[in-house]
C-alpha cells in the first residue's frame, strides 16, 4: 500500500514522497527497513525516530520529524484515532477455513447463512440461527434457539445459552458467557442480608437458599464487544439487554436483568449487580462495582475502584470510596494524607497547654 493511500483513507495531511511503499505499520524501534512505516504519534515514538531505518512515519500535527530521517510523512490530529484507522488498513483476520469443519455438530433446524464459518468443535444447537458471513472459530457453543447476527465474530471457547440473540457484528472474545443463569436465590422467610437492609441487624434465622430459575435471555446490540473471560447472565424473567456499540473488557460480571445503553465502555473486573441500569455512554473504570436496582446515568464516568451503591444523575464524575465527585475525593485524600502531622501538631499542642 503506497503512503498516499494511507493518507487518503486517514484524511491525513501527506508530506513528501506519497509513492513509497508501505508493508506494515510498527514502532519506530521495532521498524526494520524501508517499507515499514514507524507510527510515532507520542513523544516517547518520536525520539525513537532518530535511530529508525523507517523512510516513512505518522506524525502529530504541529511535529516535524528529525531532519533528513524521512522521505515522507503523514500529519494526524487525534492520534489514537489515526491508530484505530491504520490498524484497519493492516488488519490480520483470525485465520477460519470456509464452510463447516467435519468435527462442528450442527442441530436439526439450525439455519446456517451464506458465507459462515463453523471451525472444529463447535455445537451449534437445534434451531440456531446463524447469519451471514459470521464465523464460529473453535470449540464455540450455541446454544438452542439461540441467534446470532451477520459478519459476527466469535472466538474459541465462547458460550452462547438458549435463545440469546447477538445482533450484528457483534465480537466475543475467548471464553466469553453469554446466557448463563443469574444469581438468583430466596428463603421462605426473611433473610439476614434482607433483615440487615432494613433493620441495620441480622435477625433472620438459618433458612436453606430456595433457587430462582432464569427464564429470561440476553440480546447484544449491533457492534458490541465483550472481552474474553466476561459473563453476561441471562433475566430471571424479562430481558438483560446491551446496547449498541458497548465495548466491554475482560473479566466483568454482568448480572441478570440489567440494562446497559449504548457506547458504554465497562473495563476490565468491574461488575454490575442485578436489575442496574446503565445509561448511553457510561464508563465503568477498572474493578468499578454497581450495586443491584441503582440506575446510573447517560455520560457518567465512575473512576477505577469505585464502589456505587445508590444512583448516580446524568454527566457524574466520580472517584473513589465513598464516591465523590472528583475535587472533593482529591481534597478528601490531600486531607487525610496530612493527617499524621495534624496528629503531631495537636499532641504538641496538648503539652504545651498541659505545662508539660
Amino acid at each position: 500500500m503506497k503512503l498516499s493511500d494511507i493518507a487518503t483513507a486517514l484524511n491525513a495531511r501527506l508530506v513528501g514522497d506519497g509513492a513509497i511503499e508501505i508493508d506494515r505499520p510498527v514502532n519506530p524501534a521495532d521498524a526494520e527497513g524501508p517499507r515499514d512505516l514507524a507510527l510515532a504519534m507520542e513523544p516517547g515514538a518520536f525520539e525513537l525516530l532518530k535511530s529508525s531505518p523507517a523512510r516513512a512515519a505518522v506524525l502529530r500535527e504541529g511535529t516535524e520529524p528529525p531532519a533528513g530521517r524521512l522521505e515522507g510523512y503523514l500529519l494526524v490530529g487525534r492520534a489514537r484515532y489515526a491508530m484505530a484507522r491504520i490498524l484497519e488498513l493492516f488488519d490480520r483476520p483470525v485465520h477460519a477455513e470456509p464452510g463447516v469443519h467435519p468435527s462442528a455438530v450442527i442441530g436439526p433446524g439450525a439455519e446456517i447463512g451464506r458465507g459462515v464459518r463453523i471451525g472444529p468443535h463447535c455445537v451449534v444447537g437445534p434451531r440456531a440461527r446463524i447469519g451471514a458471513r459470521t464465523t464460529l472459530v473453535a470449540q464455540v457453543t450455541v446454544g438452542a434457539e439461540a441467534a446470532i447476527g451477520e459478519d459476527c465474530l466469535i472466538h474459541p471457547g465462547a458460550r452462547i445459552g438458549e435463545r440469546v440473540v447477538l445482533g450484528h457484528r457483534v465480537i466475543l472474545q475467548n471464553n466469553a458467557s453469554i446466557g448463563a443463569d443469574g444469581f438468583s436465590f430466596v428463603t421462605p422467610e426473611l433473610a439476614s442480608v434482607e433483615s440487615a437492609k432494613e433493620t441495620g441487624a441480622l435477625t433472620a434465622k438459618v433458612q436453606d437458599l430456595v433457587r430462582i430459575n432464569s427464564i429470561g435471555t440476553v440480546v447484544l446490540g449491533d457492534d458490541v464487544e465483550v472481552g474474553a473471560n466476561s459473563c453476561i447472565d441471562r433475566g430471571t424473567v424479562s430481558t438483560t439487554r446491551i446496547g449498541r456499540n458497548t465495548k466491554i473488557d475482560d473479566l466483568v460480571m454482568i448480572g441478570h436483568n440489567c440494562v446497559v445503553g449504548e457506547n458504554c465502555m465497562l473495563c476490565g473486573q468491574s461488575g454490575v449487580a442485578g436489575s442496574t441500569v446503565l445509561g448511553d455512554r457510561v464508563v465503568l473504570g477498572a474493578r468499578v462495582g454497581v450495586g443491584d436496582h441503582v440506575t446510573i446515568g447517560n455520560d457518567t464516568v465512575l473512576a477505577g475502584g469505585a464502589l456505587i451503591g445508590h444512583n448516580v444523575p446524568p454527566r457524574s464524575l466520580l472517584v473513589g470510596i465513598p464516591p465523590l465527585p472528583r475535587a472533593e475525593a482529591y481534597e478528601l485524600h490531600r486531607n487525610m494524607r496530612r493527617l499524621g502531622r495534624l496528629f503531631e501538631e495537636v499532641a504538641a499542642l496538648k503539652k504545651r497547654v498541659e505545662g508539660k
